[in-house]
């Protein structure tokens, strides 16, 4: 009986990603975490930006402004320090986003002047989309992609992004009660209840920051190991440790003269930086990057927060059902990113991501059509639903095709290309609702989801995935199956090598003459040798 009850529990423990959560280990779940609280954050401002602009006397083209810049902010804040987060460390970094979302939670609690916000919200993160942008999440996902393998990498990344949204449902829920229960107190104005919200902003920044701390070396991009090639003749196998080796005498370069205008140094930097990633990744990113820029664009000029704005202004519905709505459409979009890892290991990651997103951007192009309320709520449910299935395949995707040591660097371009796409969107759709246009915004933005979906089916459906991971070494029996890493590799190589180069060159060995044996454990297996003579098999 208990077997019978037990089972259901363990096939959803293992068909859902559970077991590779926990096969990942704490870290893993720290990460997640972080996250959730994060976006339970972003949720609680994503339903009243817009609209606590607009009760501050701020018009729509200066609400559009605003976002503009905002993501502009976090163009160059997140570019800047996911490039150099496996350089300083992708904690620290974390750690320095953290502090950025405290500080800017604490000025929207506590001041109402435009250019004082606009600047908090540059310098710092403040989400005007609803969205993870900024430095966060693509340092989150190149941490998960290294503590992950291939076979659980896709199930990490879709709780990655299920348990985000379950936390900005909550808080979109949570910020519409909060809004109608102080707004109806005596004493309470509309523009004291919003920054009462942005208190909880400020404190889940604290809740991040605490989670961050918490995280083990493991997150950091591994050192890579240099070796290096030795006389193997016996007159240097003794070497003293004082014997010096003579100076090569080189002709020094003359001096680099660095640009002196401060953008023509930070493209140049920037293109270091892309030169740093092999052509093979680069050919392929570079079809991605302009892809996922359409589609950023389109999701720039319709986030939610002016999705919401829209709506209000157009229906004028109560600020709790505005807030239903908006935590209902979250919590869809986490149910069904939950089936995103599944459904990636039926069908594959590209078509997950298309069929997913495609019945999304249509609900967004015949979102302004629906002449009630009850109607356009369901196509916001419709695209809130299905928008984000794609967002841990994509982030698995960009795994399975980077090597391991560019992927931060690659998914924080990756996260600048979107971040700068959707800045201009905002402002379009500003000077669009300023003459009434509201809806061509949406016209425009799902034609723009409907070509990144159907580019991206026809560019990437066929690509191999997984040419740069580690093989899988199958064990005798078929269990147990392990990655090889490279230095075990390396191990063995050096073990067969001399050990062939004793017996064919030296013969017989002589006890005590200091020969040390490296021992291979037992396997039928084939190894890859660094020599360039032969291939070798370790048998049994």
């Amino acid at each position: 009986m208990f077997e019978r009850i037990k089972k259901p529990f363990k096939w959803f423990y293992h068909e859902f990603g559970l077991a590779a959560i926990n096969e990942t280990g704490l870290d893993a779940y720290l990460i997640i975490l972080a996250r959730t609280c994060r976006m339970f954050a972003y949720g609680t401002n994503a339903l009243i930006l817009a609209i606590f602009f607009s009760a501050l006397g701020i018009s729509d083209h200066q609400i559009g402004l605003f976002m503009t810049f905002t993501l502009l902010g976090d163009v160059v804040l997140g570019t800047f320090l996911t490039l150099v987060a496996d350089r300083i460390g992708r904690r620290r970094v974390l750690v320095g986003g953290s502090l950025l979302m405290i500080f800017s939670g604490v000025v929207f609690a506590l001041l109402e002047n435009f250019w004082i916000l606009l600047f908090a919200a540059v310098v710092g993160v403040i989400s005007v989309t609803g969205g993870d942008f900024g430095p966060f999440r693509s340092i989150e996902e190149s941490m998960l992609s290294q503590l992950t393998t291939p076979a659980t990498r896709a199930d990490v990344l879709s709780w990655h992004v299920t348990l985000a949204l379950f936390g900005s449902s909550l808080g979109s829920e949570l910020s519409g009660r909060v809004l109608h229960f102080l707004q109806s107190k005596d004493g309470w104005t509309k523009i004291d209840s919003y920054h009462t919200l942005f208190w909880i902003y400020a404190i889940m920044g604290t809740v991040n920051l605490v989670l961050v701390l918490l995280l083990s070396d493991r997150c950091e991009l591994p050192q890579k190991r240099t070796y290096t090639q030795l006389p193997q003749d016996d007159s240097v196998r003794n070497t003293d440790v004082g014997t010096e080796s003579p100076e090569e005498v080189s002709e020094e370069p003359p001096p680099y003269k660095e640009p002196r205008h401060w953008i023509i140094r930070g493209l140049k930097w920037f293109s270091n930086q892309l030169a740093k990633i092999s052509p093979s990744t680069r050919s392929v990113m570079y079809k991605l990057w302009f892809l996922l820029a359409v589609d950023s664009l389109a999701d720039g000029m319709v986030p939610y927060s002016l999705t919401n704005y829209y709506m209000d202004e157009k229906f004028h519905p109560r600020k709790s059902t505005l807030g239903d709505i908006t935590s209902f459409s979250y919590f869809l979009g986490a149910i069904s990113a939950s089936f995103a890892g599944p459904v990636a290991r039926k069908i594959g990651l590209i078509n997950t991501m298309v069929f997913s997103h495609t019945p999304s951007s249509a609900a967004v192009l015949l979102f302004p059509f629906a002449p009630y309320l009850w109607l356009t709520a369901a196509l916001l449910l419709v695209r809130a639903g299905l928008n984000n299935m794609d967002q841990a395949p994509r982030a698995a995707f960009i795994a399975a095709v980077v090597k391991p040591e560019e992927r931060t660097a690659v998914m924080g371009i990756t996260a600048t290309v979107r971040t700068l796409a959707a800045t201009a969107g905002p402002t379009v759709t500003g000077l669009l609702a300023a003459s009434d246009r509201f809806w061509i915004a949406y016209v425009v933005a799902g034609s723009c989801r409907l070509s990144y979906d159907f580019g991206l089916y026809a560019m990437f459906v066929n690509m191999k995935l997984h040419d740069h991971e580690s093989k899988p070494v199958e064990a005798p029996d078929g269990h147990n199956a392990r990655r090889v890493p490279d230095e075990e590799m390396e191990l063995r190589s050096l073990a067969d090598t001399d050990t062939d180069s004793g017996s064919e060159e030296l013969g017989p060995e002589k006890p005590g003459t200091g020969v040390v044996n490296l021992e291979v454990p037992d396997s039928s297996q084939r190894i890859r040798s660094r020599s360039p003579r032969r291939e070798r098999y370790v048998e049994s």
